[in-house]
């Protein structure tokens, strides 16, 4: 009796399954190239790729399933693999054909995940990858013989290798045609158990099958266990009546089934494989060095010091590009329109908002780039192992120091990066925490308030004062992460820091062209999912900042215009820089009457006690989509221009001189102080509140997030009002 009734689909799927790091994402994408596509399952945040392979002219759906060591399902991946399997995912039934990827240099390791889903009576192909690696190690693999111990068909592969792969189509075509035979059940005594449940349930249970039962009893609060529960098809007395009778209270069910399994898979090893000593290479050279306490550390600071600057000053040339190529769109396109809304919505909403979208793409690519690229080496597992008792002081594992450390650049990236997480906890508590790093679209906000209210003064005759307070927001910032962090996992994420246990996988060179599928897959997800919020929040401010126009008020801008142009005793030059004036001028009264205007005259009260006006309050709310459009927003509400940036000469001086309606000064160094706190704390992007909500399924934890930082922000900024 098989777990699973095979049906065929109208379009048929295979289903690519094995344990992490064994090469299987890498053969996915080399079998359907850029012929894929990704989102989530429903309901969860476990990533959902498919692929179009052609087998014999006809289309296949190839499913990457999340890497996983069993079938027995604790976390989000392992209970979508163990549900595609089963075909309880919606609008899907099982799978046509499972495909088991599974690692040369490490057999008996994966055979144990294999033979569990060769038990599920689906139709299955062994991939046998990494036999080059294997082979350097001394370990030779007859896949016939591993084939006749485990009743299905092993194919030897190299997964950028056309011979290999061409060979593998060639078994899925025959495997797709096959009927699959009886497959033997190396814990029988487990599976007796589970079907004497089983036949007692009433006919209309379809959506459970022997296989829940099974992994209920061997996996003490599993996955299964808690469905058969909430189902009530089962209670805990029962189950443990089960468990006892089974094992005699000598030990767990689970350790019943894995002496059994490792057992039958100890006898096949023996058979298939055989061994001989090699002298030590020069990947042996490398692991003793990368794995050495000083040495290892230093290599791991290089690589990351590396990243930061990549991340940080290399794509600055591309993201100048992008900018300074929006810009020239921008003007072509003023040329060719009229004046007025439609122009300004094309240029100030469209084309900015299309381009503060695009902006960011350079740093993804180049963070995903040196990623990936560490991740397929195989050195990211031990830059997690290295960094592990650091993180672990905050509350975190090892994992979370790539993201965090990326989020200097752009928390975008930073939050996307999390994925390698594979805490739930850990993963939540770093997306929170990734956001209080100083990324580089705070520098202009700092560069802007240091140089106007910190003196350029020599602290101990060595520190320069406007350095040290820079220095100083970038380590509140990163108080802040640890802080929120800890807060996390004490409270909102209640629960230990689990023992970080990590896998080191063999080095080996990665694959060019899966790097490239990974890199375009993660600009895809980008661009679809933040790219909409976007540009969608860039025209909604457009908007608030464009209407209302007084009529009224442009006539009397455009009379003045129209005098100076008119005056017979003025130069050409001193007519121009006139006209740039009034055009200044009529920029700040049309953006004071403006709906953001009166936003900032509305709400300023609420920030009165932070020391600001409404032109800073305006400002500081034109910013939430993006920090950096503050001081373009600035530069327009104090008649400079909206091309104003943070080195500008007549800002600075405006914003010493600018006074309130009582004739005192606006700006103090106590209320600027103020400000780089609120900057350094509030969560103004939604680009990475976008991601945040891609990455958490939902907008629970990034509306929390936004209400916590912005909170922590305001309470910052006026403490250093009140204080200094």
């Amino acid at each position: 009796m098989n777990d699973v009734t095979h049906q065929r689909n109208v379009l048929r799927t295979i289903a690519v399954v094995g344990n992490p790091n064994t090469g299987k994402s890498t053969l996915f994408n080399n079998l359907t190239g850029l012929q894929q596509k990704t989102a989530n399952y429903p309901g969860v945040t476990v990533e959902k790729h498919t692929g179009k392979l052609l087998l014999e002219d006809e289309e296949t759906t190839l499913i990457d399933l999340p890497g996983a060591y069993s079938l027995a399902a604790y976390s989000p991946d392992e209970m979508v693999c163990a549900d595609i399997l089963l075909g309880r995912i919606e609008n899907a039934g099982p799978p046509d054909a499972v495909m088991v990827v599974i690692d040369a240099t490490n057999l008996r390791r994966n055979l144990f995940m294999a033979t569990q889903i060769i038990e599920l009576g689906l139709p299955v192909v062994v991939a046998l990858a990494m036999n080059d690696l294997a082979e350097k190690k001394g370990i030779l693999i007859d896949p016939d013989r591993l084939g006749e111990k485990l009743g299905v068909k092993v194919i030897p592969i190299i997964p950028g290798e056309s011979k290999s792969t061409n060979e593998l189509k060639k078994s899925l075509i025959s495997l797709l045609k096959e009927n699959v035979t009886q497959r033997e059940y190396l814990v029988p005594e487990v599976r007796e158990a589970a079907l004497k449940i089983y036949k007692k349930l009433p006919n209309d249970q379809n959506q459970t099958n022997v296989f829940d039962f099974e992994r209920a009893i061997i996996d003490a609060g599993g996955a299964a266990e808690k469905r058969l529960l909430e189902q009530k098809l089962i209670n805990l007395d029962q189950l443990e009546a089960i468990r006892l009778n089974l094992t005699q209270a000598s030990t767990s069910v689970a350790a019943l089934e894995a002496r059994a399994r490792y057992k039958w898979i100890d006898n096949v090893v023996n058979y298939s494989q055989t061994r001989k000593e090699i002298n030590s290479g020069f990947t042996d050279l490398i692991e003793r060095v990368t794995s050495h306490s000083l040495f290892g550390s230093l290599l791991f600071l290089t690589i990351m010091a590396t990243v930061f600057q990549a991340v940080f000053a290399w794509a600055s040339p591309m993201m100048d590009l992008i900018d300074g190529a929006t810009a020239s769109l921008s003007t072509i396109v003023s040329a060719y329109l009229p004046e007025g809304a439609l122009s300004s919505l094309i240029t100030d909403g469209i084309i900015a908002g299309v381009g503060s979208v695009i902006i960011f793409l350079p740093q993804i690519l180049i963070l995903f780039a040196f990623i990936i690229f560490l991740e397929d080496s195989g050195y990211m597992a031990r830059a997690a192992f290295l960094m592990d008792p650091l993180m672990r002081a905050c509350g975190l594992s090892g994992q979370s120091f790539i993201p965090m450390l990326s989020s200097f650049a752009c928390a975008v990236p930073g939050i996307m990066a999390t994925r390698v997480i594979p805490s739930r906890r850990d993963r939540f508590a770093t997306m929170i925490a990734a956001p209080f790093m100083t990324c580089s679209a705070r520098l202009p906000v700092y560069a802007l308030l240091i140089a106007a209210f910190i003196p350029n003064e020599t602290v101990f005759g060595i520190f320069n004062m406007q350095g040290l307070t820079l220095f100083g927001l970038y380590m509140l910032g990163i108080f802040g992460g640890i802080f929120t962090a800890l807060m996390m996992k004490r409270f909102a994420l209640k629960g230990p820091t689990p023992s970080f246990l990590i896998e080191i996988p063999p080095y080996r060179l990665p694959n060019i062209k899966s790097m490239v599928i990974k890199l375009i897959d993660r600009a895809k997800i980008f661009i679809r999912r933040a790219g909409t919020v976007i540009f969608t929040v860039a025209v909604v401010i457009w908007g608030l900042v464009y209407f209302p126009r007084p009529e009224v008020l442009i006539n009397e801008f455009e009379a003045e215009r129209t005098e100076i142009i008119n005056s017979s005793s003025l130069e050409e030059n001193q007519i121009n820089s006139m006209i740039a004036a009034i055009d200044d001028a009529e920029s700040a009264a049309l953006m004071e009457q403006s709906y953001l205007g009166r936003a900032g005259k509305l709400i300023q009260p609420v920030f009165s006690p932070l020391g600001w006006d409404w032109k800073i309050t305006a400002g500081v709310i034109a910013s939430f989509p993006a920090r950096e459009v503050v001081i373009a927003v600035l530069g327009t509400i104090y008649s400079v221009g909206a091309d104003a940036d943070e080195t500008d000469s007549r800002l600075l001086t405006r914003l010493k001189s600018a006074q309130d309606s009582n004739g005192q000064p606006v700006f103090n160094t106590g209320m600027a102080v103020g400000l780089m706190i609120f900057f350094a704390f509030c969560l103004q992007c939604m680009a990475t509140v976008a991601v945040m909500r891609r990455e958490t399924n939902g907008w629970k934890w990034p509306i929390a997030a936004w209400f916590y930082m912005t909170g922590l922000g305001y309470f910052g900024a006026l403490l250093a009002n009140q204080l200094i």
